[in-house]
């Protein structure tokens, strides 16, 4: 599957994706994984920086919020007609493109840093994007993202509950298999049953790869890594979003930090 098509399917998610998500029934991203990947950013106060993926721009404004100066892109002109339509809004001085990642529409070293939230993992040919980046970012720059967690994000995963609807395991298969485009249908499982039926299912490309490939994929980009993590919520969050107790048993997401050296030649 080519970048053309991702493309095709994520506008076709991105109508109901912004409803939904807006409606706050992105319950992992707005209990879990925002917090923890904003929690993990160095500062950005006054500095230049990109979001790859931005979708609808709901993490984009966040980062804006911080004092970043905020250029960001997606694949979907849908995602971005309603990023844009929240800037005008509320303006935070961000610049939001319909553009590729394989093909950064930007001057080599014009950033300070760079993010991705969640969107690396859909992106065929990854190691493109990383390499784009790293060609964009300043030296000493660094990029932050955020991904399906490799040992989760698997052909074949089951979530083990007991009696009270509690997990307490995850029964995972097929870590070592190379998923290339292969399309997942779901939706927002916090999402009323009533609401669910009225909207059509994400239509999501998988690219999967094993920890170690993401490892050796920015290694060979020439990339430093810094700092990794694997939100797991406090019992304090799963009291006040019982929804994202199964994160606990199971990491869902991986956050890493890589930094391009400073002495870099390009």
């Amino acid at each position: 599957m080519d970048e053309r098509e991702v493309g095709r399917l994520w506008d076709a998610n991105a109508e109901t994706w912004t409803r939904l998500a807006r409606a706050g029934y992105d319950v992992y991203r707005d209990a879990l994984n925002t917090p923890a990947f904003l929690a993990m950013l160095p500062e950005v106060g006054g500095l230049r920086g990109l979001d790859v993926g931005c979708g609808e721009g709901h993490n984009t404004r966040l980062v804006a919020r911080r004092g970043a100066r905020l250029s960001a892109i997606d694949i979907s002109e849908t995602f971005i007609r309603h990023a844009r339509e929240a800037e005008e809004r509320d303006p935070l001085g961000i610049d939001y493109r319909v553009a590729s990642a394989l093909r950064l529409p930007f001057a080599d070293a014009e950033f300070d840093f760079v993010t991705a939230f969640m969107s690396l993992m859909d992106m065929p040919r990854v190691e493109t994007a990383v390499a784009e980046v790293r060609r964009i970012l300043k030296p000493g720059g660094f990029f932050q993202f955020s991904i399906t967690h490799p040992g989760l994000d698997t052909p074949h995963h089951k979530n083990l509950r007991d009696a009270a609807g509690r997990t307490y395991a995850y029964e995972v298969g097929g870590y070592f298999d190379r998923l290339d485009g292969q399309i997942a249908e779901w939706t927002f499982s916090a999402a009323p049953e009533e609401v669910r039926r009225a909207v059509p299912k994400f239509r999501v490309p998988r690219f999967s790869r094993t920890v170690s490939e993401w490892i050796n994929l920015l290694v060979a980009a020439g990339l430093v890594i810094e700092r990794a993590e694997e939100p797991c919520p406090t019992d304090a969050v799963v009291a006040e979003c019982a929804k994202v107790q199964d994160a606990q048993i199971m990491p869902y997401f991986l956050h890493v930090r890589v930094r391009k050296p400073a002495r870099s030649a390009a």
